[in-house]
């Protein structure tokens, strides 16, 4: 009984040394959140950024070899690859996080959200820093691919499976693929902006050629 207390009072404190930060913004985002034990418990999220800052410590002291078997053991856990040589910011929601993968030189800044299936890895061609730095307050829609050394500026958001491999300016909107860039009048992008809002750029091509062909069409009739 005694060291099942220990356990428990030993994984809270973990919990608030490396991720209270995350409990709140997950509380703070995520509606499904109804209470901090619940997401203590339950987010896979959660669990794998607190391993990862504690895989992050070892990896930085040179520890050979358990920094990458912590991450391979939360990644059989959570779904989630975190390579211990990435740097993570605060208040970071992995939600549902399935399939999340973060390189070994992915740099992310503050109050980012990432939804399953992102990916911030290489192209494989490069050395050195190969992997993207994210600002802060940025949105990756579910199954979003960030490849390369690429910066993605602050309140951006990268819509769902878009294959960004340019670097994008603060206050805007990716989609598509490869993919394509849309600012929003310099003005921040909601964190909860729901993914039904994003601008759609190859729409708004497509529109504006149908416009033309239907101008086109009125002037034809006009000259005959």
């Amino acid at each position: 009984m005694v060291e099942t207390i220990y356990i428990i009072l030993g994984f809270w404190l973990i919990i608030f040394i490396f991720g209270w930060n995350e409990v709140r913004a997950i509380q703070e985002r995520d509606p499904a959140a109804r209470n901090p034990l619940e997401v203590v418990l339950l987010y896979s999220g959660l669990h794998a950024i607190v391993f990862h800052r504690i895989a992050h410590v070892l990896w930085k002291m040179r520890i050979p070899l358990l920094p990458r078997f912590i991450s391979q053991i939360v990644r059989f856990v959570t779904g989630i690859e975190i390579h211990p040589g990435a740097q993570l910011g605060t208040g970071i929601l992995i939600d549902h996080g399935m399939g999340v993968v973060i390189g070994e030189t992915a740099v992310i800044g503050n109050n980012v959200t990432m939804y399953q299936g992102v990916t911030l890895g290489g192209t494989g061609k490069e050395t050195g820093k190969r992997h993207p730095t994210l600002g802060s307050n940025i949105v990756v829609g579910a199954g979003a691919k960030i490849l390369g050394n690429i910066t993605i500026g602050d309140n951006s958001y990268i819509g769902a499976n878009a294959v960004v491999l340019a670097s994008v300016p603060p206050n805007a909107t990716v989609v598509g693929v490869p993919g394509h860039v849309t600012k929003q009048d310099g003005e921040k992008i909601d964190k909860k902006l729901a993914h039904a809002q994003i601008l759609d750029p190859v729409m708004q091509d497509i529109d504006e050629l149908a416009g033309r062909i239907d101008a086109l069409e009125k002037c034809h009739k006009e000259n005959k």
